[in-house]
């Protein structure tokens, strides 16, 4: 029997513990959930591993705000791929574009309404899943191009030698005179300055 998948990681930062005992029981039962009160504590936590599926970040809050945060986690490597959603009491047009123009995945406005919290985390942990995919695919389809140039490559290499005997068998001469234009061409074809040439 296989095993089964583990649960998708999720952390909450929010500097009012009422918040995070809200949202941690909320969520719970579905996400391995871990909390952090502040914004240093949450760069703390979300490099370990393994590391946030997705984060749910309030934006005010004393010392570093959630902007600030949300920055050195996009300057981080380790972090610059987790999905971020604001969590937060300002509840404007402005403030919901400023965040999602500062390049958070959604904007949640407190109170929060559970249905929505857990219909939106489950949405962006989808994506991530979708874009985790695709990366994947890429990464498959880039070597897999790589090894069909190498089968190409050494088919060449086996024609050519194998016309240069055919060659060889009628005519000693021409088939060697084939293998040192390979020679030569392969040289060529290795020499930077040439390649400067060709570009």
């Amino acid at each position: 029997m296989p095993a089964e998948a583990p649960n998708p990681i999720l952390l909450i930062v929010d500097d009012l513990p009422e918040n995070l005992a809200v949202l941690s029981e909320l969520l719970q039962p579905y996400y391995d959930v871990r909390a952090a009160t502040s914004g240093q504590k949450a760069l703390r936590v979300a490099h370990i591993e393994p590391y946030p599926d997705l984060i749910l970040l309030d934006v005010m809050m004393p010392g570093m705000n959630g902007y600030q945060v949300f920055e050195q986690l996009r300057a981080d490597p380790v972090t610059h791929d987790i999905p971020v959603i604001f969590v937060t009491a300002m509840d404007s047009k402005e403030s919901e574009l400023q965040g999602l123009n500062a390049g958070a995945v959604d904007y949640i406005t407190k109170p929060i309404v559970p249905a929505i919290v857990l219909a939106r985390v489950h949405t962006q942990l989808e994506l991530k899943q979708a874009r985790q995919y695709l990366a994947n695919q890429n990464a498959w389809l880039e070597a897999e191009v790589a090894r069909r140039m190498m089968e190409n490559e050494l088919i060449q290499e086996v024609s050519i030698r194998a016309l240069a005997h055919l060659a060889e068998i009628r005519d000693s001469e021409t088939g060697y005179h084939i293998l040192r234009t390979q020679g030569y061409v392969e040289q060529l074809a290795s020499n930077s300055q040439f390649k400067t040439l060709i570009k």
